[in-house]
């Protein structure tokens, strides 16, 4: 047989494969073989795994938590092979990263599957937890520890549980676990399998596990039902806390199911007598009631009239007087008070009361005591550029007009006369109680003026007829007169104190002076108009007729002096 003397480079590589079992090429590097223990030795295995030498691995790589290792010579593991020789000429060998290895394997098949896998928090981190997936370490956000946030989580530590992978990058070598991920599945797994027992209309018991300000959540065992606050009771509840507590057991009704959001909405008022049933023939319209505030709000106030019937008087009808003002000016919480039932609609729950109908119509009241033509007296709450507001009895107002101010001058001068704050008196001369409305007047009261009730103090006087009166003032716009020493009272416009423009001049007149005017008319308040270009016109006209025509060559003084003299005789 012929031998090769000189072998080639492919025999020597041919040679160290086969005394490197074949990892001459690096096929060992980076992977987990299988090995046998054949010493232990100074806290380290001694570790054959076919390679030209053999490695050692710590002990502690083989302990499981707290237990041994439990290793003796010629038992078989698995490590992973970092390097085929180190300096020392050693495999440098690993049984945690041999374990991380096969862990992720396995949680990499898992994760594609959508399994839980079990793993155990070990450590806390910023953010969150590490969790030990039988050698591969998780994260655990904060955030999916608990489906509740969880103050303490020493409870939970050391501790085999499920987790669901979220997340995971091999070649980072990031994992991101939750565990509120699993809970939150099988809290649903166990609620649609309670929800199955469960119809609208049962009644059950349950207890009070958290509160809101909207409601309270019922643990109906293993099954959360929401409480609002608006099926705690018939009656008003401001917050659940007033009726209910934490760890209270209670019975309600389920009202409703929601099975897609899997929602149970529960109520408690629904177990009493509805106080609704009859409440037509309870509270007939007109009727009155004594109620107490409950509630205040920029539209009006509600008011209880019995446990679960509450009306609500608009801020309309709370007072006669005071319009446009809040509510909360007029009323407290917790007052008693006195209201009318204006109207009731069972349908909708709904009635509706009046604060002012249970109170005198002070407009009434004020016509009652004040009848037309009376004088009262009040402050100038405001003028206008129409007349004055007069505040009177019972918090109502008056208006004066301004052509009832005074006589004699224009109403924006008689406007000016007075001012807000001054006490002035005034005569009655209308009420309207359905527009709530109250006319006076103040020149009314002047001396020889007409009264308020239309009997004016005129005496026999009539339209055209002559009277002698006496001036009591000379404006720059006329006179003031008096018919008689005690007669009615009237003005001489300026333009009737003569038929020709000089003798229009108030000036040439004086107080005290007595003068001859016709009476012209009376104004709506029955106060006589005098006017001497008047009578000056008819006694032309007079003497005309009885004298013109006799002698036509006669000179118009001449017809009135042969009438004056005529007149005299």
């Amino acid at each position: 047989m012929a031998t090769t003397a000189n072998p080639t480079r492919d025999d020597f590589a041919a040679l160290l494969e086969q005394s490197l079992g074949g990892a001459a090429d690096g096929g060992f590097e980076g992977r987990v073989v299988k090995g046998t223990v054949t010493a232990i030795e100074n806290d380290k295995a001694v570790i054959d795994v076919g390679l030209k030498s053999e490695g050692r691995v710590a002990l502690r790589e083989f302990a499981h938590g707290k237990e041994e290792h439990g290793l003796s010579v010629g038992d078989e593991v698995e490590v992973y092979v970092d390097r085929v020789e180190n300096a020392d000429g050693e495999a440098m060998l690993s049984r945690d990263r041999a374990r991380r290895e096969a862990a992720w394997d396995k949680l990499e098949s898992e994760f594609g599957e959508g399994k839980r896998v079990e793993g155990v928090i070990f450590g806390r981190v910023k953010g969150g937890f590490t969790v030990d997936l039988d050698g591969a370490v998780a994260f655990l956000p904060g955030s999916q520890v608990d489906i509740r946030p969880v103050r303490d989580v020493a409870p939970l530590m050391d501790m085999p549980q499920p987790f669901q992978i979220l997340k995971m990058d091999r070649r980072r070598g990031n994992i991101v676990v939750s565990r509120r991920a699993v809970l939150e599945e099988t809290r649903a797994e166990q609620r649609s399998g309670l929800i199955e027992k469960l119809s609208e209309g049962q009644v059950i018991d349950g207890v009070v596990k958290n509160i809101t300000d909207y409601g309270a959540f019922v643990d109906l065992g293993g099954i959360d039902g929401l409480l609002h606050v608006t099926d705690m009771s018939y009656k008003r509840v401001n917050h659940p806390s007033e009726v209910i507590n934490i760890g209270d057991t209670v019975t309600v009704q389920i009202i409703r199911i929601n099975q897609e959001t899997q929602r149970i909405s529960l109520g408690m008022k629904q177990l009493e007598s509805d106080p609704w049933e009859g409440v037509g023939a309870k509270y007939p319209l007109g009727v009155k009631l004594t109620g107490t505030v409950t509630n205040i709000t920029e539209y009006g106030a509600f008011v209880e009239l019995e446990p679960g019937i509450e009306g609500l008087v608009h801020v309309s009808e709370m007072s006669w007087t005071k319009k446009n003002v809040h509510p909360g000016k007029i009323v407290s919480t917790s007052q008693e008070v006195e209201v009318v039932v204006l109207e009731v609609d069972s349908e909708k729950r709904r009635i509706s009361l009046g604060l002012k109908q249970a109170q005198q119509n002070p407009w009434e009241a004020f016509a009652e005591k004040h009848p037309i033509g009376s004088t009262v007296e009040g402050e100038v709450k405001n003028a206008t550029e129409f007349g004055l507001f007069i505040g009177l009895d019972g918090d109502v107002d008056g208006m004066v007009h301004m052509s009832d101010i005074a006589w004699g001058i224009s109403g924006e001068d008689a406007l000016a006369l007075h001012r807000k704050g001054e006490q002035v008196s005034a005569v009655v001369l209308d009420v309207d109680v359905e527009k709530e409305r109250i006319s006076l007047g103040m020149k009314q009261l002047e001396k020889g003026a007409p009264t308020a009730d239309g009997k004016a103090a005129t005496g026999s006087l009539k339209r055209g007829e002559v009277v002698t009166v006496t001036v009591l003032e000379v404006r720059d716009g006329g006179l003031e007169v008096q018919a008689g020493d005690d007669g009615a009272t009237g003005f001489i416009k300026r333009t009737d104190l003569g038929r020709d423009r000089d003798e229009q001049r108030p000036d040439r007149f004086q107080v005290g002076q007595k003068v001859d005017a016709q009476v012209t008319g009376f104004d709506r308040s029955k106060k006589p108009n005098f006017s001497i270009k008047a009578r000056q016109l008819a006694e032309e006209k007079e003497a005309v007729e009885q004298y013109g025509s006799s002698d036509s060559g006669a000179s118009l003084g001449d017809i009135l002096g042969e009438a004056l003299k005529a007149k005299k005789d």
